[in-house]
């Protein structure tokens, strides 16, 4: 039988679910404050894009086809085999000089990840923008289906008739 303040009333005082914030805080505690600024919704999104400017602007200063400043991919050392990564740098290299041909031979899921960060980021800069939290949400057939390709991408360009694909 519920008591004289409604069903849950207890686990509501105790734990403080469905009890909203400023009546959990006590008396003199701070409240919270104001909503997220459109700055401060922002800044996340123009954070990554300066990173990941400022990492493709030091790629495409130190060309990566000169030995010596990058280290070499520690599976291509050891076994000999390409892995999905290898000739990421040389692909951002030459995307970042406007070379879409040598892109894409140097590693085409790369340069595809280009223009896929490109699409989402725009989308994540839209929505903070709107006040709206990114959600991109995948089924795991697509999860799979990534990994599928991945697995494809990294045999087939290891094997004689798919050194089209290898850096």
């Amino acid at each position: 039988m519920p008591g004289p303040q409604g069903h849950g009333s207890v686990l509501k005082r105790r734990t403080g679910w469905g009890v909203p914030r400023t009546a959990q805080a006590g008396p003199g505690a701070p409240q919270p404050g104001p909503p997220a600024t459109r700055v401060r919704r922002l800044a996340t999104p123009l954070g990554i894009l300066a990173t990941v400017t400022a990492a493709f602007a030091y790629v495409g200063t130190v060309d990566p086809n000169e030995p010596g400043h990058y280290p070499v991919c520690p599976l291509l050392k050891i076994t000999g085999a390409f892995c999905p990564g290898c000739g990421g740098l040389r692909s951002a290299h030459a995307f970042i000089h406007g070379d879409l041909g040598a892109a894409f031979s140097a590693n085409a899921v790369a340069t595809t990840g280009y223009f896929l960060f490109a699409a989402v980021w725009v989308i994540w800069l839209v929505r903070a923008w709107r006040g709206q939290p990114l959600r991109i949400v995948l089924a795991p057939v697509w999860w799979w289906s990534i990994g599928a390709l991945l697995l494809v991408f990294t045999v087939v360009r290891n094997l004689p008739f798919g050194s089209a694909l290898a850096p």
